[in-house]
């Protein structure tokens, strides 16, 4: 497994296209929040990676996860004037301890398209690969789990 860099060096190769990542989900304004919220929780567990081997799309899951989180504070659910409140996990932690046993780039990949919905162009910026190779990424990811018997 790959041993991970300082984290200074990780941070100074990934904060552009994380910030243009999350400018282009929530706007400017919100990124910058948005962004050292993505850092600092990078930070926290960047000592325990268990993924080290493709830190980019570690960091964009971090991103992804940020820019929901940040839609569900801004944006309250109400239904006949009472707050409502979501009973179940959302979608991205209920498939992230299924997809842990795919390769990190199919797990990347499925985990960034079923769990935060995200377009195959992010994917492939998130993976450093164009967008077939982050198509083939989740769909050949699919077809493993398909194959363990987990349905998407």
């Amino acid at each position: 497994m790959a041993v991970p860099p300082p984290f200074e060096s990780f941070y100074v190769e990934h904060r552009d296209g994380v910030f243009g990542f999350l400018v282009r989900r929530l706007g400017r304004d919100r990124a910058e929040d948005a962004f050292q919220e993505t850092f600092l929780r990078a930070l926290r567990s960047y000592g325990s990676l268990t993924h080290a081997s493709n830190l980019r799309a570690w960091v964009f899951t971090i991103a992804a996860r940020v820019a929901v989180d940040e839609h569900r504070r801004r944006r309250p659910a109400v239904a006949n004037g009472e707050p409502t409140f979501e009973e179940r996990r959302p979608a991205y932690a209920e498939l992230e301890h299924l997809a842990d046993g795919l390769p990190p780039k199919e797990r990347a990949a499925v985990v960034l398209r079923y769990g935060y919905d995200l377009e195959y162009a992010d994917i492939a910026f998130a993976l450093g690969s164009s967008e077939e190779a982050a198509r083939q990424a989740a769909s050949s990811g699919v077809r493993r789990l398909r194959r363990q018997g987990v349905s998407l």
